[in-house]
């Protein structure tokens, strides 16, 4: 397991790394790895979202018997586990490398943040089709601009704990 997981991880650092190439005099690679992840991330959830909604719920509303759910939250709900395991993957092992805290720590820090993050997603949901009559696929994608860059400063910040100490190490180094 372990093999596969290094395997997987450098060759998609590696690949992050290429790209980042004629983006390192403008961004730091924290937060492109951040914008290269994350997008990937977002991409499968936008993606498993609009062929739940459309494909396995039908646009219908799923009625769990004394609880019906509207689909464009039902979609969410049943995306949410996975997206959540990726992200949690590939910001551990890919974006933010450089944090001091311990796997499981950054794992509860990560369901507080991703807390934070299904409350967003909820309620600018509802207000993008309930109350301004979006499609639910482009509110979602609404949506992700707010969530996207909530998530990003509360992981730098909170969940991980990198931000500080690239600030520590760019103040050593007078960048």
């Amino acid at each position: 397991m372990t093999r596969k997981r290094d395997f997987v991880k450098e060759n998609v650092s590696a690949i992050i790394a290429w790209f980042y190439i004629p983006f390192r005099k403008f961004i730091p690679p924290e937060t492109f790895r951040y914008a290269a992840t994350g997008g990937a991330n977002l991409t499968l959830d936008i993606f498993l979202y609009f062929v739940v909604y459309n494909f396995i719920l039908k646009k219908e509303i799923l009625d769990l018997g004394p609880l019906a759910v509207s689909p464009h939250i039902a979609a969410f709900l049943i995306v949410f586990p996975i997206t959540f395991f990726t992200g949690f993957l590939l910001a551990k092992y890919i974006t933010f490398t450089e944090s001091p805290l311990r796997g499981r720590i950054q794992l509860v820090r990560y369901a507080i943040s991703v807390g934070g993050s299904i409350l967003l997603n909820y309620f600018l949901l509802k207000f993008f089709v309930e109350i301004l009559h979006f499609w639910p696929t482009v509110s979602k994608m609404f949506t992700a601009v707010f969530v996207v860059t909530y998530s990003y400063l509360i992981q730098r910040y909170f969940t991980f704990q990198t931000g500080e100490i690239i600030k520590r190490k760019n103040k050593k180094t007078g960048k």
